[in-house]
């Protein structure tokens, strides 16, 4: 029986819903739903694996289900093929609703319902397949992975020199066989020196190979270690027969030094593979180390150092000129300025004051300055940028479904392959020639390695994540970092995303014999009890102007209209259009004032006083510094950018001309805002929505690519699927450039992961190809890829505009 934590039911009847949908779904026996306990209780066919189609049941139905999440570290895999064993047992497991497993990341992310299982049944289960497997959530976790990461770098060069020295003679007498070096000493062509120089290379260093094709083997699997088993023990287990039996059978050829040489050069590869993946997850190690690992805090009368670790919220945190800031808070006391450049890429400090928020790991440049702690642990801003990095090089982008698809089939076809060419060889091409059908069989089985193909995908979107991190870019997901590439249009929400989202009152209109201190002070205190950006610039003009608003009454918000209230015994309206023509009033006579301020890019807010029309004020939101800029590269790269607003068409179209954007949302009401970039999508285009993160999220969960824009703590890293820790529209195409260079990494690791495989199979198979530069050149491909893959870490943003012709 496998249980499932249900959300969203209000009554016994949406219990019952429930059950009766969920017994529908293939795989499901019997389900019953307990609304007192919001549990499902889940009887499951045999072998229906996860529970998929069980969520998605309940989430079709209007309810969801509450899942745990959890990030296994992993060791000991050898290849791609691995990895899909451990995802697929994993996967298997009652109330695992999703599992992926990345092979160069060393990870399993995995999705669970934790009535069911804990992570200490996957750790076991991965153990249980021959792997090992340990919590990557906790403290310890960095210490860990790098402690198996540097193990299995000195395991594998300790193996390598073992294996090198004993098959440097075999390597010698190769040659000396191929070019009749008559001057060696004899004992080298001894098939029983031979034999004692290859035997403690095929069963030490070669042990690794036999121990994990077992476990593969017996869990019904394959691998590259279960291809490099069979072809290295055929050709020392053929050479051995021949050493002790030859004269029996009559002959005397030998090929230790093809078992032998194989296993030291991929255990080099293995070696340099091992080096180079490290150097794929630099991002994450250069993150953590950000962190500063003491701060000066404030108890009693006194300063006293303590551990970053120790520091609680509300503590009050005193910082140095060029210190680190150990945690997130608020500054209270000082002022100086700030280089945020880890956090949003941007290199020249940020000035603060008095009531400005600071980031932990941020650098204190000048003054000196007392905060309070607000953030800490894993609430602070770099703890959140490091576990959606994590996540996103841990995930996996679907163009790498097509290398998965291939290499669950490619061990067993490729062993297929290899007796074909034997018998073959044996029987048609040189009958009865044993030898030369067993080497054209192991050179079959060494050049075929699934190890390029699985570290294709990951290996470039981890190395593309951490790019994007060091850039003020998050990328939540593979699968994000690759839509990227193929957007053609982006949709940008104007208020704080083109504008700064700080509007300032710049009109007062009175009419119809209003004052323009009525106007303001009516204005005003309507406007006082809304949150609203516009409100509040009114609120803040009047009060500038030495106007102090009352407390309305019976106040009212107007989505995408405006606003209703009493004050001073007046019913007062302040909204746009909409609201009051929708009241009856005519406003064509007011037509040429209201178009004049509108036209200048200003948004006019129309006043009615129990019914009649009182006044005009406007408000205006300055356009951001870079916003030109910005957009004019998301066209230069072939995107068609359209604004959206609740604005009205004549004041939009003027922040539009400014900004040199020609196709405008306007009048848009914000539960609108979804619908409009469905609407665009179904014109058939790929389309990404720019927003706050949190006004917008329905448009960003609608759009393709969702993209927050903000700056430091205030911006909603779990909103979107891609953040922008700086508020800077250029920041979009860089991530779209970004995406792009990834994604043509990828491409040129398949192709070259493919066509290796693709041409080096046959070539072995009509025997071209020895059996040892086979090794070579398969130890080599997964080196090849990760080398590719850290060409990205070269990677820098490059605007159109300043690029060489």
């Amino acid at each position: 029986m496998v249980h499932v934590r249900i959300s969203g039911m209000s009554c016994a009847a949406c219990a019952q819903r429930i059950e009766k949908g969920l017994k529908q779904v293939d795989g499901v026996k019997e389900a019953r739903v307990n609304y007192a306990t919001a549990q499902a209780a889940l009887e499951l066919e045999p072998g229906a694996a996860g529970l998929d189609r069980v969520i998605k049941k309940v989430r079709d139905l209007g309810y969801d289900v509450v899942l745990d999440h959890v990030e296994l570290g992993l060791g000991g895999m050898s290849c791609a093929a691995c990895a899909q064993r451990i995802e697929k047992k994993l996967a298997s497991l009652p109330g695992v609703a999703r599992a992926a497993v990345n092979f160069a990341a060393a990870r399993a992310s995995v999705d669970y319902d934790g009535t069911n299982l804990a992570p200490q049944d996957m750790i076991r289960a991965v153990t249980d397949l021959g792997y090992r497997a340990f919590l990557a959530s906790d403290e310890a976790a960095g210490d860990r992975e790098r402690a198996e990461r540097e193990a299995e770098i000195g395991r594998q060069k300790r193996l390598f020199i073992f294996a090198a020295l004993f098959s440097l003679p075999l390597l010698v007498y190769m040659f000396g066989e191929m070019l009749h070096w008559m001057w060696l000493p004899r004992f080298i062509f001894s098939p029983y020196f031979q034999f004692a120089l290859a035997t403690p290379v095929q069963f030490i260093a070669g042990w690794q190979f036999y121990r994990d094709a077992y476990h593969t083997l017996r869990s019904g699997g394959a691998n590259m270690s279960v291809l490099i088993a069979l072809g290295t023990t055929a050709a020392y287990g053929y050479s051995t027969v021949v050493t002790f039996f030859g004269a029996r059978l009559g002959r005397s050829d030998v090929y230790f030094e093809t078992g032998a040489l194989i296993i030291a050069l991929i255990i080099l590869g293995r070696f340099l593979e091992a080096i180079a993946k490290g150097r794929t997850s630099e991002a994450i190690k250069q993150l953590m180390g950000l962190a500063p690992k003491t701060a000066r805090v404030v108890r009693g009368e006194r300063e006293v150092d303590i551990p970053v670790a120790a520091v609680q919220v509300g503590d009050v945190v005193v910082v140095r000129p060029g210190e680190k800031i150990p945690v997130d808070g608020t500054i209270i006391e000082g002022a100086s300025a700030v280089d945020e450049s880890m956090l949003t890429g941007e290199s020249l400090p940020v000035d603060k004051g008095v009531g400005d928020s600071v980031v932990g790991a941020t650098i204190n440049k000048h003054g000196s300055f007392k905060f309070r702690a607000e953030k800490v642990g894993r609430d602070t801003v770099l703890a959140q940028i490091i576990r959606v990095v994590e996540e996103a090089q841990g995930s996996k982008a679907p163009i790498q479904r097509l290398a998965d698809l291939i290499s669950g089939y490619f061990v067993p076809a490729v062993v297929g392959i290899a007796v074909v060419t034997f018998l073959l060889w044996y029987f048609l091409l040189a009958p009865g020639d044993f030898t030369r059908a067993l080497i054209n069989f192991t050179a079959v089985l060494v050049i075929a390695c699934p190890c390029a193909l699985g570290l294709a995908t990951p290996t470039s979107i981890m190395v593309g994540t951490g790019k994007g991190a060091e850039n003020g870019i998050l990328i939540k997901g593979g699968e994000y970092l690759e839509k990227a590439h193929k957007l053609q249009a982006i949709v940008l929400d104007k208020t704080g995303t083109i504008t700064r989202g700080e509007p300032e009152l710049t009109d007062v209109l009175p009419l119809n014999g209003f004052t323009r201190e009525e106007v303001l002070f009516l204005s005003a205190s309507a406007e006082r009890a809304s949150e609203h950006p516009l409100g509040q610039a009114i609120v803040a003009g009047a009060e500038a102007a030495g106007v102090t608003p009352a407390e309305p009454r019976n106040f009212q918000a107007v989505p995408g209209k405006g606003i209703a209230a009493d004050v001073a015994g007046k019913k007062v309206r302040l909204g746009n259009r909409r609201l009051l023509e929708e009241g009856g009033l005519d406003l064509t006579q007011y037509e040429k004032e209201i178009a004049a301020l509108e036209n200048d890019g200003k948004t006019a807010m129309l006043l009615l006083v129990d019914g009649a029309l009182a006044g005009v004020v406007a408000v205006a939101d300055t356009v951001k510094e870079n916003a030109f800029e910005g957009i004019a590269e998301l066209r230069r790269l072939g995107l068609k950018v359209y604004m959206l607003t609740g604005d009205n068409r004549r004041t939009a179209q003027a922040i539009a001309r400014q900004v040199g954007i020609d196709d405008v949302l306007a009048e848009v009401l914000p539960e609108d805002k979804a619908r409009k970039v469905e609407e665009l999508k179904r014109q058939g285009l790929t389309v990404g929505m720019v927003g706050d993160g949190i006004n917008d999220a329905p448009a960003l969960a609608v759009a393709d690519v969702g993209f927050a824009i903000g700056t430091g703590t205030d911006v909603a890293i779990e909103a979107a699927d891609i953040t922008l820790m700086r508020g800077d529209l250029r920041g979009i195409a860089a991530a779209i450039e970004l995406s792009r260079a990834t994604m043509r990494n990828i491409k040129e690791n398949l192709f070259w992961a493919l066509a290796y495989n693709s041409l080096g199979i046959p070539v072995a198979a009509a025997g071209l190809l020895s059996p040892v530069i086979a090794g070579a050149a398969m130890a080599f491909s997964s080196v090849s890829v990760v080398t590719n893959a850290l060409r990205l870490r070269r990677w820098r943003y490059r605007p159109l505009a300043g690029r060489a012709a």
